[in-house]
């Protein structure tokens, strides 16, 4: 993990943001209720997060390796238009769609919280794991939030790369008015 400082300076120059669904956006449990209904639990906050992400001008992602019509719906609530699903080698999307928005990968955060996000960890600026990820994951890590995935996490990751860009308290300002 990196000091502080280093990650700021990370934080500061990222534009694409990319976030897995289970264990970072959700708490990781998979909850079926007869008729193939699947059941999955947003945090409010984290919405919140991606859309002030948005709002700040990062581009925000969704890259996940099982597919679930509940995150299409999720995702389009929020205004996510990036949201690959069932996608079994991350890396390559990830490659494919930095080049495809002409992003860097110097100005891309992924965060994760399973071994499967390690490739994409790995070409990104920032690589972030979620508190409660598996401990591999966290030691190749330039960061571990201190909220678990599904609980807040998303929102400390937003909240973190906003404030390196001197962004935050402009966007929560606009709630004041």
């Amino acid at each position: 993990m990196s000091d502080i400082n280093e990650i700021m300076k990370k934080a500061s120059a990222i534009k694409l943001v990319v976030f897995d669904v289970d264990g970072v956006l959700t708490n990781g449990e998979i909850v079926y209720a007869g008729n193939n209904l699947e059941i999955k639990v947003f945090h409010a906050h984290d919405g919140q997060g991606m859309k002030l992400l948005k709002q700040g001008g990062c581009e925000v992602a969704i890259l996940s390796s099982r597919s679930s019509s509940v995150v299409a719906i999720r995702m389009q609530e929020l205004g996510i238009e990036h949201v690959f699903q069932g996608q079994t080698d991350k890396r390559t999307c990830l490659l494919e769609l930095q080049k495809k928005l002409k992003v860097e990968q110097a100005n891309t955060a992924y965060v994760g919280d399973d071994l499967v996000d390690l490739p994409a960890m790995r070409v990104s600026g920032l690589a972030v794991a979620v508190a409660n990820a598996h401990q591999t994951v966290c030691q190749h890590a330039d960061w571990v939030t201190t909220r678990p995935g599904g609980n807040g996490a998303v929102r400390e990751v937003c909240d973190l790369i906003l404030t390196a860009q001197g962004k935050l308290d402009a966007l929560q300002n606009a709630y004041l008015q």
